[in-house]
């Protein structure tokens, strides 16, 4: 058995003595939690008192409105199919497009948005048709109609020169949106993080791909209790909170486990097959804007030398930037670093 069909056997079968030291674990960090915020409760009268920009919402709001940081708004847009696609829109600069993973939203691009905001980016982030706050499709659930979504919204809100940036599957969605749709001035650059392409699943044209089996895994233990397999997920290899030494934050696991419990169980089903079996060899062939590819080389879910080192190599403008140690999910467990290589790719 290999580490990768291991790893989701691990999800279903958990032992119980690894389940009560998974739970000693919450107790102790629940305890310490409620500690700090006794302090922190304690100091609330010195914050509000203190002279930040929170504490003057007058004066905050016309340095904003001279960067366009207070156009800020959320909606849905009606596709063809009649899916509502919920999306975030803030700002009023150029624009950067947030591509989110599954079974994610995108609040899960919440340290990426206000960072880029506040850089005087106008920045837009969508729940995928089934996710989120979007409707809870039957059909439509695999990358084509997704990339469509992407292309009606761009279209609705007028985009010209986006970054789009996506992580995981996002990445595949940003791969065929930007090869499909990315032409006549809609997309400049373009930024696959920890991303599927260009194919996941193990065959004879793919030999280093993960076996199919391992999807099969995915998709029965999401049958049989999603809600656990949703916190086995973030518990453990997407954040790297199964390495040793590694600074868990129940929080980020909880987000993780909000997140996708929103979206609608058989849209998450379909979208297993649309990330692990699309292959997005002749969209990365097609994509002429700069792209960079950022992928961490402990990344469990999306192993890199079967992602993000092939996807480089089919790129015409690719380049590629390994960090090493961190996760998949680096954009929230790292965003400091990672935001700002995305600022200076951006403005390159």
């Amino acid at each position: 058995m290999d580490s990768a069909t291991e790893l989701v056997y691990a999800f279903k079968y958990r032992d119980n003595r690894s389940r009560d030291k998974f739970m000693e674990i919450e107790m102790s960090q629940s305890i310490h939690q409620a500690t700090r915020r006794g302090v922190m409760a304690a100091g609330l009268g010195l914050v509000a008192a203190a002279a930040t920009p929170f504490a003057q919402p007058a004066q905050a709001s016309k340095k904003q409105s001279s960067k366009g940081k207070d156009t800020m708004s959320s909606s849905t847009i009606t596709t063809k199919d009649g899916t509502q696609i919920f999306y975030k829109d803030w700002g009023t600069g150029q624009p950067i497009v947030f591509h989110h993973g599954w079974p994610l939203s995108s609040d899960d691009w919440d340290a990426q948005m206000i960072f880029f905001l506040n850089q005087g980016y106008r920045v837009i982030a969508h729940d995928r048709r089934g996710h989120g706050r979007s409707s809870q499709t039957a059909t439509g659930n695999e990358m084509d109609t997704y990339a469509a979504d992407v292309a009606a919204l761009a279209e609705h809100l007028d985009l010209k020169g986006a970054i789009h940036v996506g992580h995981s599957t996002g990445g595949g969605e940003v791969a065929r949106y930007v090869a499909q749709y990315g032409g006549h001035g809609r997309v400049s650059k373009a930024v696959l993080i920890g991303a599927v392409p260009p194919i996941m699943v193990k065959s004879d044209k793919n030999p280093g791909g993960l076996p199919l089996e391992v999807f099969d895994g995915f998709r029965a233990a999401l049958a049989a209790n999603r809600a656990q397999f949703f916190r086995d997920i973030p518990a453990g290899p997407f954040y790297g909170f199964n390495r040793p030494g590694a600074a868990v934050s129940q929080g980020v696991i909880d987000n993780w486990w909000r997140q996708g419990m929103m979206g609608g169980t058989k849209a998450h089903y379909d979208c297993i097959k649309a990330f692990s079996e699309t292959d997005f060899t002749e969209d990365l062939k097609k994509i002429e804007v700069p792209t960079l590819v950022m992928h961490g080389d402990d990344d469990q879910i999306v192993p890199i030398a079967d992602s993000a080192l092939l996807s480089v190599k089919l790129l015409k403008n690719g380049t590629l930037k390994v960090y090493k140690g961190l996760p998949h999910g680096m954009a929230t467990t790292h965003a400091d670093v990672i935001n700002a290589d995305l600022l200076a790719f951006i403005k390159a």
